[in-house]
């Protein structure tokens, strides 16, 4: 296995860490108050805008997929309205999900719609830059020993993580210790935001240490 391939996974693995920090310490120069705290909300929607744009600019840039094919620009737009659509079915199924294990169904909709837009932000975005709108290759990468590539093996260990985190994040919310960050849905958020970091950082080392191991053969 190429080192420069963990390098090159690595550094956009961090830019995207960088990201997600980044939305919590730029924002306070320009608008008074603000907090990831206190104005959590807005804090949602600019870490998933910031996000997604950064995964988006990073895929177009790196094109880590195996095979990259030629196509219409018809094709390309189709794909492309696809995405979109997988995209938001994802925050609308998240959402679901999440009310089923225990979110307020009327109130705090639009807490319980931008944690289930962040955590897709997080999980099906990076799949639909990675694998496009192919059910079948999704279920290949999240199968055992389905990963391909190295960029495979990261999407893998960062979804997981992700969701992880959302799912750890709960358990402080039905304690009595009455503390800001318990109020529906920080700590699920910033559970997903930690997962999603650790993830990211876990990937490329995980990797570069069982690189001898790692074996990706061509389905």
């Amino acid at each position: 296995m190429k080192e420069a391939g963990i390098r090159r996974l690595a550094a956009a693995n961090l830019l995207r860490v960088l990201s997600v920090i980044l939305t919590a310490v730029v924002p306070p120069f320009f608008w008074d108050g603000f907090t990831v705290l206190g104005t959590h909300l807005a804090w949602l929607c600019i870490c998933s805008v910031c996000v997604s744009t950064l995964n988006i600019i990073l895929h177009l840039v790196l094109k880590p997929n195996l095979t990259p094919k030629r196509s219409s620009f018809a094709h390309k737009i189709s794909r492309f309205l696809k995405c979109c659509i997988y995209f938001f079915m994802s925050c609308i199924l998240f959402h679901a999900i999440i009310v089923l294990y225990g979110a307020p169904l009327i109130e705090s909709v639009i807490e319980t719609f931008l944690f289930a837009v962040l955590l897709s932000t997080f999980t099906t975005l990076q799949c639909l830059c990675m694998l496009g709108p192919n059910t079948q290759a999704w279920i290949r990468v999240f199968s055992k020993n389905g990963a391909m590539s190295i960029w495979e093996s990261s999407l893998q260990i960062t979804t997981i993580c992700s969701i992880l985190g959302a799912w750890f994040g709960a358990f402080p919310i039905p304690l009595d210790w009455d503390r800001p960050w318990q109020v529906w849905p920080i700590s699920c958020s910033l559970g997903a935001t930690f997962g999603y970091t650790a993830g990211l950082i876990i990937a490329p080392l995980w990797i570069h240490w069982n690189r001898k191991q790692l074996t990706y053969k061509s389905r």
